[in-house]
């Protein structure tokens, strides 16, 4: 299979490191950024996008409701986007805030269940009931099992987006992102790659 033409989305994931760790990057003109709390991305990020409006913040951890109206407001991407419940809030909140962020729908392709996601069976009903509440979906993430070979579900993945005509695919980190990227993937979340290992 032959690397998609369309040049990916890196987004830096910057949880848990300082901004002094992160800053040369900013400074050197990077753009998009992952946090997977929200409380963490406000006290880290609120100033800097302030200071420089082209900075994208993408949640790429699990959102929970009660956190949803600060979300809208910090998040221009949310990469996690799991239940029912949650849409409804978002949908809420957006309408609110009159701001809408680009959202990705997180399947669960191994039904792990210490981890979020929809099964792959219920995607369609799933995307017209985000339809229907106006939010504005452009693709679906996936973090796939641990320690097995990532190949078959990244093509399930751009099969499933195939599917239901959306044009983005988030799915790819430090370990396995060239074989997300044969398989079209459009936003890379990269970390250690970039910033090193947490500690």
């Amino acid at each position: 299979m032959k690397y998609k033409e369309r040049i990916p989305k890196i987004i830096a994931v910057s949880k848990t490191f300082k901004m002094n760790h992160i800053l040369p990057l900013v400074e050197y003109g990077h753009l998009d950024y992952g946090e997977n709390k929200v409380q963490e991305a406000i006290e880290k990020w609120t100033d800097i996008k302030i200071k420089n409006d082209k900075i994208k913040l993408h949640l790429i951890g699990k959102l929970q409701t009660n956190k949803v109206k600060f979300a809208i407001k910090i998040f221009d991407y949310i990469h996690s986007l799991d239940s029912e419940k949650l849409a409804k809030k978002i949908a809420e909140e957006q309408e609110k805030q009159d701001k809408k962020p680009k959202i990705f729908i997180q399947i669960n392709l191994g039904e792990e269940v210490q981890k979020s996601g929809i099964v792959k069976e219920n995607l369609l009903d799933f995307y017209k009931f985000t339809k229907d509440l106006n939010l504005k979906v452009i693709g679906l993430m996936c973090i796939p099992p641990f320690e097995e070979e990532t190949s078959k579900y990244f093509s399930q993945m751009s099969e499933l987006n195939k599917m239901i005509n959306l044009n983005e695919l988030s799915m790819g980190m430090s370990s396995d992102y060239l074989n997300a990227l044969e398989y079209s993937s459009t936003y890379l979340r990269i970390g250690s790659n970039i910033f090193g290992q947490r500690d």
